[in-house]
């Protein structure tokens, strides 16, 4: 039932997904049961009920869920997850999986501080489409790439993929992750070179451990297989092409690395994706007023790809069925999926 202040937090678990078609989207409706019936699922989100919907308590319990089956923790869930190999009904899982959260509910509950961080290296082809338009604008092609919100440092990897579109490819023959579906009909990419990369976020992540890569891998949905064939291809990106990492918060980190002395033919690269929507607004602007403060003294490039500002301009708008936009410097290039493909290039002004 939804009160007369909105939304009441089993509403949202029922319509985060609003079907019961995959493994997620079963618990989540079994959980809104659940706290309507005051069961388990109360006691695990206590003191979430009034979390802004952007922080998505429901899908960091999920990833926690994931990392306890990673681990082999609880095997009798293995059967349900799709990229473990199972193949049982989603529909009986509820059975199964109630117990263990009932086992672990401390871990559980100390996973909902963890803010999703999926990393999907996908998403670069939304940099990819920036990247060669900040190219064509300025004619530099030696790029120094700095991305807040960076997780494990997946997106700072875009020379290191290989891309497939309507048309058009790019990227070495023999890349680890060949990133393919990815739309874009038209698209000419241009030759740049990576001379320097580095990324910050406030929990970085190491993916060249165990540890890091199963936490990663916990928030990629499970049924969704090629998105974990993507992340294998990317984690053996890293191996070869480390990247290095600062924690730190955003807005700061930038403003310090644009102050950092770079040769006049290299353009700095500030990226970003689908992150913004997990930062306070003061956040988002710091950003933006650091790279604006940069222009005068160097050539600087702001490529995102986020959910398009909501009419109040104070959060983005994740209204669903709302798609990310390719934005460079402001300016809107292109549309894409949550994940990243396919991208729909912007009309021609």
């Amino acid at each position: 039932m939804t009160s007369a202040a909105g939304p009441t937090l089993a509403d949202r678990l029922r319509e985060h997904f609003g079907h019961r078609d995959h493994l997620y989207g079963v618990l989540l409706a079994e959980m809104a049961d659940d706290w309507d019936e005051g069961g388990l699922t109360r006691e695990l989100f206590d003191g979430w009920e009034d979390a802004e919907a952007r922080q998505f308590p429901q899908l960091r319990l999920l990833a926690g869920l994931f990392r306890l089956v990673l681990r082999g923790e609880a095997p009798q869930l293995v059967p349900y997850y799709a990229c473990l190999g199972g193949d049982e009904d989603p529909a009986d899982a509820w059975a199964a999986v109630r117990p263990v959260l009932a086992a672990h509910t401390e871990e559980l509950r100390s996973a909902l501080d963890e803010a999703p961080q999926t990393n999907e290296p996908a998403r670069t082809v939304a940099l990819l489409v920036g990247l060669s338009e900040a190219v064509r604008r300025t004619g530099i092609r030696r790029v120094r790439l700095l991305e807040p919100g960076a997780s494990a440092g997946l997106g700072l990897l875009p020379d290191r993929y290989r891309y497939v579109g309507d048309g058009w490819s790019h990227g070495p023959a023999d890349a680890p992750l060949v990133v393919e579906d990815c739309g874009a009909a038209g698209f000419a990419p241009e030759a740049f070179e990576v001379v320097d990369r580095r990324g910050c976020d406030v929990a970085p992540v190491d993916a060249s451990s165990t540890d890091g890569a199963t936490y990663l891998r916990s928030f990629v949905w499970p049924w969704m297989l090629e998105r974990h064939v993507r992340l294998d291809g990317a984690l053996a990106a890293l191996r070869t092409t480390p990247v290095a990492l600062d924690r730190a918060r955003a807005a700061d980190w930038v403003a310090a690395r644009l102050a950092d002395p770079v040769p006049d033919d290299v353009l700095t690269v500030v990226w970003h994706s689908v992150t913004r929507m997990y930062w306070p607004l003061e956040e988002s602007l710091a950003l933006e007023a650091a790279v604006t403060e940069a222009r005068s003294r160097i050539p600087v490039s702001h490529i995102s790809m986020e959910n398009p500002w909501a009419s109040d301009a104070r959060v983005p708008d994740t209204t669903p069925g709302r798609l990310p936009v390719v934005e460079v410097d402001g300016e809107v290039v292109a549309s894409c999926g949550h994940h990243g493909p396919p991208v729909t290039l912007a009309a021609a002004g």
